[in-house]
């Protein structure tokens, strides 16, 4: 093993110049790994040596490469409305629950905690009917954002020299109430039996979006991303054209206006809906999933984008011993010689907790050998 060297690059500022094409051609290697340690941690499995112990910085820092950081997301702090009171009670060992009691109802949900996962289940989801929709509505209409400089500070320290500060804004319409609010068949209920409250819901999330993205541009945070965990097999291309696609269109609008860099996370099968991604408005998309994970080919992302980023690329299988290193190397270069210098490349979407972490250092040698070409 060779030995744990800090970077002598500054990944922060080659993030900014990669990004807003100042870097003369060169790419960064972007892998987000931080579920490797966090799920092994959560099971109580051993970090191998070197990286035992190591916090999250000292592990990019190890490995030589840069993450996206979007612990920044932490600066960003949601206000509901002050007469909103929230309680939290514990069911059981694995269950609690929270209401949320308004002027105008009442919303409640319960969560159960998994031994497997750090992920908490929702058991009831925040919304089952239209009467918890339309509370749902008014919080939304009720919330504002403001900016903690103090957290901004605190994780610039934490992070310094390992990538620039990157935030994303809350899920889109739909995708808002399938992944957090309702599930997906529910979803599909309500669009169907109270579709003007969905509307008004969606009209609601635009109003509190455009708050925090007022505060978003006022801050230093120069990349912007929408977390939207786009797939194709819940979000047909006519459900996105209509509830996705305008959205998409106006935050790029707002965003743009101060010269951010805006891209989204689509990291499910998205077949259907690339063709119409150089409408979205969108600088890049993130964590398109290509074969044999995903559902299309690099060449097919590649005629889709055209001249917009991708961010990421190598499927996350790759660094499973399933397949072996050169297939790894392959696919890096694929992405390169596709993509650069329109290219953050990293991991869609991230490297298991069987992944072999030492394939991210192989991966950066190739990504320094084509920088050290470029200029």
């Amino acid at each position: 093993m060779e030995p744990v060297n800090t970077p002598s690059v500054d990944f922060t500022q080659l993030n900014l110049d990669v990004v807003f094409g100042r870097a003369g051609g060169r790419i960064i290697w972007q892998p987000r790994i931080l579920a490797w340690l966090t799920d092994k941690q959560f099971a109580g499995e051993p970090v191998p040596a070197p990286y035992t112990n190591m916090t999250p910085p000292q592990l990019y820092r190890a490995l030589g490469c840069s993450n996206r950081i979007y612990d920044f997301n932490a600066c960003f702090v949601s206000h509901e409305d002050p007469r909103v009171r929230l309680t939290r009670t514990e069911l059981n060992a694995t269950d609690y629950e929270l209401v949320w009691e308004t002027p105008v109802g009442r919303q409640r949900a319960v969560y159960r905690r998994s031994p497997n996962t750090p992920a908490e289940l929702p058991v009831k989801w925040p919304v089952s009917d239209e009467e918890e929709l339309k509370v749902a509505t008014w919080r939304e209409l009720h919330r504002t954002w403001s900016w903690d400089q103090a957290a901004y500070e605190r994780l610039s320290r934490e992070w310094a020299g390992l990538g620039a500060p990157t935030m994303y804004i809350c899920r889109t319409t739909l995708q808002k109430l399938i992944i957090e609010d309702m599930g997906m068949t529910a979803t599909v209920m309500a669009m169907r039996r109270f579709p003007a409250a969905c509307e008004a819901y969606f009209e609601a999330l635009a109003v509190t979006q455009e708050r925090l993205i007022a505060v978003i541009n006022a801050s230093p945070i120069q990349i912007v991303n929408f977390g939207d965990n786009i797939h194709a097999m819940f979000l047909s291309p006519r459900w996105f054209r209509q509830y996705i696609l305008p959205v998409y269109q106006r935050r790029c609008e707002l965003l743009h206006a101060a010269g951010k860099f805006v891209h989204a996370h689509w990291d499910g099968h998205c077949k259907p809906l690339l063709p119409m991604a150089r409408e979205t408005g969108l600088d890049g998309i993130e964590a398109i999933t290509p074969l044999p994970q995903g559902d299309v080919t690099l060449e097919e992302v590649k005629a889709a984008l055209g001249d917009m980023f991708l961010l990421d690329g190598i499927p996350a299988v790759y660094f499973d011993h399933t397949y072996s290193e050169q297939e790894l190397l392959d696919c890096t270069r694929k992405c390169i010689d596709l993509f650069a210098p329109r290219l953050v490349l990293g991991i869609s979407d991230e490297i298991s907790s069987h992944g072999d972490i030492d394939r991210i250092r192989a991966v950066g040698r190739v990504v320094d050998e084509y920088n050290a070409g470029c200029g």
